[in-house]
């Protein structure tokens, strides 16, 4: 199998290879730049087409990946091929919740049916557009990828967020899995 620049790492696909199809006999063929695109809003699209069928994003969203370059991959038994991806390939769409206070554990649902908790393994993290300040934010999920959090699983966080001082600052955030996951500095 040949390797450059333009083609996932043996490591990369090493690294993922228990999560992913096995390859066919023969390895797998790589097809570069497929016509594949996945927009903001978690849209997915063949040929500038968006794909309808649900069913289909999620297989395709099944062997999905993200190498060490922030290269997005649809790696199947057969093909390797680079999706282009506007933002984080998927939404946090909804949230939940058990449990209290610094106990809390909360885990989100994303728009592909995927269930993952919010963890050290899966953290939130939160950028903030330089010239409008406004929120982006994201909870980290598998094979490297994210998912950004709908409006309304951000504000559901943020109603349950409490402040901590966090090297001797004043920070807003929320607990889950025993760890917290600041949302944003404390406003004055």
């Amino acid at each position: 199998m040949k390797t450059d620049a333009s083609n996932p790492s043996e490591s990369t696909l090493r690294e993922f290879d228990a999560d992913l199809p096995p390859a066919a006999p023969g390895g797998r063929v790589f097809c570069g730049d497929l016509d594949m695109r996945i927009d903001r809003d978690g849209t997915w699209f063949h040929e500038g087409t968006a794909i309808e069928r649900h069913e289909l994003v999620c297989l395709f969203a099944s062997v999905l990946i993200r190498d060490a370059d922030g290269t997005h991959w649809l790696v199947t038994p057969g093909e390797v091929g680079r999706v282009a991806v506007d933002d984080a390939p998927f939404l946090a769409v909804e949230l939940f919740r058990a449990r209290e206070g610094r106990d809390q554990i909360l885990s989100v649902r994303t728009n592909v049916e995927q269930m993952f908790p919010v963890d050290k393994d899966h953290p939130i993290r939160i950028e903030f557009d330089p010239e409008t300040g406004e929120p982006a934010p994201y909870v980290g999920i598998h094979r490297r990828m994210e998912a950004r959090l709908s409006r309304a699983v951000y504000y559901e966080l943020v109603d349950l967020g409490t402040e901590e001082t966090v090297n001797h600052e004043a920070v807003y955030g929320v607990w889950s899995h025993g760890q917290f996951f600041a949302l944003g500095p404390v406003e004055v």
